[in-house]
């Protein structure tokens, strides 16, 4: 089994100075002896050590679950990685979720202890621990010990209500996920991402974190995005990839810089949720820069497919499997049987890095006895194997029993002029149950009217009677996630709200 341990080990023996994290802001942590906010694998190695023996001394066994809440990403991120090494199981929380989501969670995963400044907003009777003291130019050697390990990340996912599905990736599904995506990526000791994703979401922690670690590589880290100052940050930090979200990219695609970006880019990464086909377009045409979009879910570790950072990339497509076996499928009695290349159905995916069963919380049947765990996701794989997805199983939107995925209309309103964003729900209707409804983003100032005027005739001239929003809705934004992703279930509660 690949331990993290063994990584952590190695690159602080072979690469000891090179930097492993660094911090825009420039800015010391509590939790590690950073300088200028940079760490380097040799100070990664001693903040393991440390974590080690801080956690032997509070009798918190390796495979014990430690929850870890710091505002401050290098100090997050280096707790994250060093707590992981030290063969305990991390439960990452979001530093500003409030107490009653911190409860919610902290309930599922039933932590020994937590990382955290302080006890304020924290249930009673949890142990709290500071930071440990990290010797300084101790040398690097392999004497962590690697025996009995039960290290992973503990993650919770429900959406806003509900108990949490507790997740728990082992250190072998980790460390095979993050290994996959720095291959897949040919991400190399010369490389230095950019990620100012969230700490406590899957993708940042093995996309961003671990698979920089598993390539020797240096990895970024900014606390927010924002299109100010942008591309000057990406060029002075020589930057190689950027790990974003569809929303980063269309934001970006709207106000392309007037100067050429940094030359040392090699390709964006778009994750979290689907990248409409001319949002990719916009953004390749304005920086001339390939975006590789791809497909991942918290049950997998993140990375499921992913399309080439060299060959054929399929605008709209998640691309081809990286390491995961991947299927779409359809029940036929009893059971779920694969369907013909270019059909709808359900996708299914089981692996080396996929989860065989919820800790706690799973839905019932989401596995089934040989392995395929049900994303909930519907999509289709053409004749090259690329993964298409048409959208989560619970947004289809069935208009009198005609089944209609809205990720086909907001690809049509996005190639309107005008429009920067666009997401399509279900509204109820007393007669056909269902009828989607449009929110709008503008690309920029305009009359209204005269855009949903458009909107509506463009769509009665192309797209099938069932599939033409019945309302549309101008909106500044659209409530997102904190990954990015179109927060649909907020949409809803706006449609269905009393005038």
């Amino acid at each position: 089994m690949t331990l993290i341990s063994e990584w952590i080990e190695d690159a602080a023996v072979r690469h000891g100075d090179a930097p492993y994290l660094e911090d825009t802001a420039l800015k010391d942590t509590a939790l590690e002896d950073t300088a200028g906010g940079t760490l380097s694998y040799a100070g990664l190695h001693r903040s393991t050590r440390a974590w080690a023996r801080r956690l032997d001394r509070a009798g918190i066994a390796p495979g014990a679950a430690v929850a870890l809440r710091w505002s401050d990403p290098l100090g997050y991120a280096t707790a994250l990685v060093a707590i992981l090494g030290a063969g305990r199981v991390v439960v990452p929380l979001d530093p500003a979720a409030p107490a009653a989501e911190l409860a919610r969670v902290l309930a599922v995963a039933r932590p020994e202890a937590i990382v955290a400044a302080s006890d304020q907003g924290l249930p009673p009777g949890l142990a709290v621990l500071g930071p440990p003291e990290v010797p300084v130019d101790v040398p690097a050697r392999r004497d962590i010990d690697a025996t009995s390990r039960a290290g992973g990340i503990f993650l919770c996912t429900s959406g806003t209500t509900g108990t949490p599905k507790g997740i728990l990736l082992r250190e072998d599904q980790l460390a095979h996920v993050a290994g996959a995506v720095a291959g897949h990526h040919r991400l190399t000791p010369a490389d230095r991402g950019y990620c100012c994703l969230p700490l406590f979401h899957v993708n940042a922690e093995v996309v961003g974190l671990l698979a920089t670690l598993a390539a020797r590589a240096c990895l970024v880290l900014d606390r927010k995005f924002s299109r100010r100052g942008f591309w000057p940050l990406i060029a002075e930090r020589q930057i190689t990839w950027i790990n974003a979200v569809p929303a980063i990219i269309t934001v970006l695609a709207m106000d392309p810089p007037a100067e050429p970006v940094s030359g040392r880019i090699r390709f964006v990464r778009s994750a979290s949720a689907p990248l409409p086909p001319v949002t990719l377009k916009r953004f390749e045409d304005a920086f001339g820069l390939p975006v590789v979009e791809t497909y991942g879910m918290t049950e997998a570790a993140s990375m499921i497919t992913a399309n080439p950072v060299d060959g054929p990339r399929k605008a709209g497509s998640a691309g081809r499997p990286a390491d995961t076996e991947v299927r779409v499928a359809e029940r036929i009695g009893s059971r779920y049987l694969p369907v013909r290349a270019g059909a709808v159905g359900r996708v299914q995916i089981r692996g080396r890095g996929v989860i065989r069963e919820y800790a706690t919380g799973g839905p019932a049947g989401a596995i089934d006895p040989e392995g395929w765990l049900d994303t909930g996701d519907l999509g289709h794989l053409d004749q090259d194997g690329y993964l298409f997805l048409a959208g989560r199983s619970d947004d289809v939107i069935n208009r009198g029993g005609e089944k209609i995925y809205p990720r086909e209309i907001e690809d049509f309103l996005l190639a309107q002029p005008g429009v920067g964003w666009a997401a399509v729900i279900a509204a109820r209707d007393e007669v056909l149950g269902e009828r989607p409804v449009a929110y709008v983003v503008p690309a920029g100032p305009g009359q209204w009217p005269e855009m949903e005027e458009a909107l509506r005739a463009a769509c009665a001239a192309a797209l099938p009677r069932p599939k033409r929003p019945t309302a549309f809705y101008l909106v500044r934004e659209l409530p997102l996630g904190p990954v990015g992703k179109v927060a649909r279930h907020r949409l809803r509660e706006l449609t269905t709200a009393p005038a």
